[in-house]
C-alpha cells in the first residue's frame, strides 16, 4: 500500500468522525451520547487504545473526568485547577497528584484552549505506537466536542436563570399582594410605611387590620431566607393570621398558633421574627406580643417618652411548642406613636462600618417629639441617607409607624 493510499485512508478515517460527532452536536444529543460518540469514534478511528478525558468545572475549580477507557490505574476523578500547569513552549504537562495516583498507562496529552483558558485535557495512548497520530486532528475534535458541551453548559446557565428571573417575579408579585393596599389616615389613626426590599424579593412583612371601628391589629415581621421559598412561607403566615384574628383578638392563642404553623411547615428549618399588636380605643389599652423581633418604640405625645416593646416570647418557628410567652399590656393610652421597624433599619452601616443602631435611632425619635409618621419618615430617612453617606443596604428596610388619636 502505498504512503499517498495511507494518508487518503487517513483522511477518510478523519472524515469520518468529523462527521459523526458534528451529527450527533446537529440532532442535539445530550452530553453522554457525544462522550460515547467521540470515545468510540476516536477508538476505531485514530488508532487509540487508552483515552482519558477530563473537562473543566467552573462550579468547583476541578478538572472532572468525563471518559475513562481502558485505563486499569488509580486515576483521579478530579484534578483541581491549580494542580494543572503546562508550558506550552516546549509542550510538557505537568499534574500535581498525590503518590496514589498515575497516569502511567498514556503517554500522549492533548490539550484543548479556549484563548489562553484550558478547557479539557485528553490524555491517550494509541494502538500502534509506530503509526503516526495527527494530534492536530485530535486536538480538533476534542475542541469540538469540549466547545458543544460548554454550549450545553451555558444553554443550562440560561435556562436557569430565566427559571429564577420567573420565580423571583412570582414572588414579588405574591409579596405586594401580601401588603395593605392602604394605610389609614384619618381622625383616629394615621399611618406610613415605608420599605425598601434589598432585592427584588425582600423578606420582610407588615400589616394592619382594622378589625371594627374600635379594635386595630398591626403587626411587623422578618422571615429567615429570601426568594420564593420566603416569599410562600410569608404568604401562608399571612394567611393564618389573617384567619385568626378573624375569629378571635387572643394574641397568646394567635402566636401560638402561628408558630405551630411555621414549625409543622418547615420543621425548624426557617423562622420568622414577629411583632403583633392590638389596640382598643374604648378601653384605650394597648396590648403586644414581641417573638424575638426588634423591639418596637412606643412615643408618648408631648411627654418627650418613649419606651421599647419587648415582652413577648422567642422566634417563631424554632420550637414546636413556645418555651414562655408574655403578653405586654399598657392601659390609659391615648394620643401616642409606635414606630415597628425590621433589623434593616438599624443595621445600616457608614462608610467607617459604623453600624446606625438602636439607640442612635431612639434618640432621634426622642428629639423629633412624636410629628405625623409623613413628617417623621422624611426626617428620619433624610437622617438616615446623610449617616450611611452612600453605603449600600445590605437587608430589607421596613419602618411602620402609627399615630393613635
Amino acid at each position: 500500500m502505498t504512503t499517498e493510499t495511507v494518508k487518503y485512508q487517513r483522511k477518510e478515517l478523519e472524515l469520518k468522525a468529523l462527521l459523526e460527532i458534528t451529527q450527533a452536536i446537529n440532532e442535539n444529543e445530550n452530553e453522554e451520547v457525544l462522550l460515547n460518540i467521540f470515545k468510540f469514534t476516536c477508538l476505531v478511528h485514530l488508532n487509540i487504545r487508552s483515552l482519558l478525558l477530563y473537562v473543566f468545572d467552573e462550579k468547583n475549580g476541578h478538572f472532572v473526568q468525563r471518559i475513562s477507557h481502558n485505563v486499569k490505574g488509580n486515576i483521579p476523578r478530579g484534578i483541581p485547577q491549580e494542580d494543572v500547569s503546562e508550558n506550552r513552549a516546549i509542550g510538557k504537562l505537568s499534574l500535581n497528584l498525590s503518590a496514589e495516583f498515575s497516569f502511567s498507562e498514556v503517554n500522549i496529552y492533548v490539550p484543548v484552549y479556549h484563548k489562553d483558558k484550558m478547557l479539557a485535557i485528553l490524555l491517550l495512548r494509541t494502538k500502534d505506537e509506530d503509526k503516526e497520530l495527527d494530534l492536530n486532528f485530535t486536538q480538533a475534535l476534542a475542541n469540538i466536542l469540549v466547545v458543544a458541551l460548554e454550549n450545553k453548559r451555558f444553554a443550562r446557565k440560561q435556562l436557569e436563570q430565566e427559571r429564577l428571573r420567573k420565580e423571583l417575579e412570582i414572588a414579588s408579585n405574591v409579596q405586594r399582594m401580601l401588603f395593605p393596599e392602604k394605610l389609614p389616615q384619618n381622625e383616629r389613626l394615621k399611618a406610613k410605611v415605608t420599605y425598601y426590599p434589598h432585592s427584588t424579593v425582600g423578606g420582610d412583612y407588615y400589616d394592619l387590620i382594622q378589625k371594627s371601628d374600635d379594635e386595630v391589629f398591626f403587626c411587623v415581621a422578618d422571615v429567615s431566607g429570601k426568594g420564593m421559598p420566603a416569599s410562600l412561607l410569608m404568604s401562608n403566615f399571612q394567611a393564618a393570621l389573617r384567619t385568626l384574628l378573624r375569629s378571635s383578638s387572643d394574641l397568646k392563642m394567635i402566636v401560638e398558633q402561628l408558630n405551630f404553623t411555621i414549625f409543622d411547615n418547615t420543621r425548624g428549618e426557617r423562622f420568622i421574627t414577629f411583632f403583633l399588636g392590638y389596640y382598643n380605643y374604648k378601653q384605650e389599652k394597648l396590648t403586644y406580643v414581641n417573638a424575638g423581633h426588634n423591639p418596637p418604640v412606643l412615643c408618648w405625645e408631648g411627654e418627650g417618652k418613649t419606651e421599647l416593646l419587648e415582652a413577648g416570647t422567642t422566634i417563631l418557628g424554632a420550637f414546636e411548642h413556645l418555651p414562655f410567652l408574655e403578653l405586654g399590656e399598657r392601659t390609659a393610652l391615648k394620643d401616642f406613636t409606635i414606630h415597628l421597624y425590621t433589623d434593616g433599619l438599624t443595621e445600616t452601616f457608614n462608610i467607617e462600618n459604623e453600624e446606625y443602631g438602636e439607640e442612635r435611632f431612639v434618640d432621634f425619635i426622642k428629639n423629633e417629639s412624636c410629628p405625623s409618621p409623613q413628617v417623621f419618615h422624611e426626617q428620619f430617612f433624610g437622617n438616615l441617607k446623610n449617616f450611611s453617606q452612600g453605603v449600600p443596604r445590605k437587608d430589607d428596610i421596613t419602618l411602620l409607624s402609627l399615630k393613635f388619636c
